[in-house]
């Protein structure tokens, strides 16, 4: 096993960072290695957008659902799905290419390169020794968050990336196991054989959770699952790809 590899399979996630912010050196060597990361049809639709200010760090801690590691962090990354720049370069080019991207399709490769970048963004971090956290809440108020970072058509916030030196090294949540995740030729379409897996994986996780709270805590994943997908969440996310002209077709 590389260092890599060991750099991977430690991973987990940091909410409480030391007040030390990132230099300028670290912040451009995470970068780029994002930008090396694999894109679709060399379209690179992504753009970062690093926030040092603590002002607007508070303003989008509080959009994103009171978390105060998104405030209080070694440097604050959003990763956009950006199609701007495509819009253009047809107009540079005199060719008129909205229908491709306000296409489903394009919207998808969006997102992908997006996250691709930020896998190997993460990466990079916890390879410097700095600790991450993905931050899905921006999408709370997703639209006051387009407003504050001043995004224009066929840009939208995906997630943050908190990083910053840990405070300390939080525990490692136990994944699904890997014959539940990886399959070969086809998918297992077996019911049981599905119950039996998480069955099991719900016993772990629950022994995990006991360990973790001295008792206080033994909910099983299915269990989290079940009751986080029981009422729908972020149902303004159509609308608001709509006005910015994406997931149209």
């Amino acid at each position: 096993m590389n260092q890599t590899i060991e750099t991977m399979l430690n991973h987990r996630s940091i909410r409480k960072f030391k007040n030390t912010p990132l230099s300028n050196e670290q912040i451009e060597t995470i970068v780029k290695s994002a930008q090396m990361a694999s894109t679709s049809s060399y379209i690179q639709a992504y753009t970062i957008i690093g926030v040092k200010n603590k002002e607007k760090k508070e303003t989008l801690a509080k959009l994103a659902g009171n978390q105060p590691y998104v405030a209080n962090n070694g440097h604050f990354f959003i990763f956009c799905a950006d199609l701007y720049r495509h819009y253009l370069a047809g107009d540079l080019e005199g060719v008129k290419v909205e229908d491709s991207i306000q296409s489903t399709e394009k919207f998808i490769v969006s997102v992908v390169d997006a996250s691709l970048a930020a896998q190997n963004a993460t990466i990079a971090a916890e390879s410097l020794n700095l600790g991450i956290c993905y931050i899905g809440g921006l999408r709370n108020n997703i639209l006051e968050v387009s407003e504050l970072l001043k995004l224009p058509p066929y840009v939208i916030p995906l997630f943050g990336l908190a990083v910053g030196v840990p405070e300390n090294l939080s525990d490692q949540k136990p994944r699904l196991p890997l014959e539940n995740i990886y399959q070969e030729e086809e998918y297992i379409q077996n019911k049981e054989h599905y119950i039996s897996q998480l069955k099991d994986y719900n016993t772990t996780v629950s022994s995990y959770y006991e360990q973790r709270t001295g008792g206080k805590r033994k909910d099983h994943w299915t269990e989290q699952m079940a009751s986080m997908l029981s009422e729908p969440k972020r149902m303004h996310m159509k609308e608001f790809l709509e006005k910015k002209g994406l997931n149209k077709t």
